[in-house]
């Protein structure tokens, strides 16, 4: 049965049936987040099964993935800053060695007027979302990540905001869309792996970001 809260999953059911029979949604992490690898004492579950963070440090999955739906809840707070990290071939050097996906609180001024590669839904620095489809802080959004060799595809609150190809990416100053990449995104995706770890980042900026029901199926 598809759980009422993600009801994108219903859509994607049927385009992925041939695959996603093979297996079931299962938690990324245990409830006491012993498959998880972050620094002591930084993440947190409480009885209700929420995540978060008291400081600026990622969450990651101990296991690698390559072809997944990943689905989750998360909630902004005022200001929110975050992401989720996926094929993370290197954790110390996630920022060049990974792919963002973005979650931002986009009512706040900071992210509001920024490009929209930094808003929420976007691969960041790479492309922004299609559609703005977050909600405001302090409520849950539900998110579905699909990722299918170079292709990625994000929907957010039951609509397909992004979809990317990774093989597009080919260069680290300049998008295809001609913007520009920030300078610290020093590796173009193309050549990256498309397989590594899944993480998500933490209190970033001082504003908390909050997850829960976060469940993946391997491909």
């Amino acid at each position: 049965m598809i759980p009422k809260r993600f009801p994108c999953i219903a859509l994607l059911a049927v385009l992925l049936f041939p695959v996603a029979r093979a297996g079931d949604f299962q938690p990324l992490f245990n409830d006491d987040l012993s498959n998880a690898d972050f620094p002591e004492g930084i993440w947190s579950r409480d009885e209700e099964g929420v995540i978060t963070a008291s400081e600026d440090r990622i969450i990651w999955s101990k296991a690698d993935y390559q072809n997944f739906i990943l689905r989750l809840e998360f909630k902004n707070g005022e200001g929110t800053n975050s992401g989720v990290f996926v094929h993370a071939s290197n954790t110390e050097a996630w920022v060049t060695d990974s792919v963002e996906i973005q979650i931002a609180d986009d009512f706040a001024d900071q992210w509001a007027n920024k490009d929209r590669s930094w808003q929420c839904g976007a691969f960041f620095g790479r492309q922004g979302a299609h559609v703005r489809a977050v909600k405001k802080p302090g409520e849950w959004n539900q998110m579905v990540i699909v990722c299918s060799g170079p292709m990625v595809t994000v929907h957010l609150n039951g609509k397909r905001v992004n979809t990317f190809d990774l093989r597009d990416f080919t260069s680290a100053q300049t998008n295809p869309d001609g913007s520009n990449v920030p300078k610290w995104l020093s590796k173009p995706p193309a050549s990256l792996p498309r397989k590594g770890r899944i993480g998500f980042q933490g209190k970033h900026g001082g504003a908390p970001i909050y997850l829960r029901n976060i469940e993946v199926m391997p491909l």
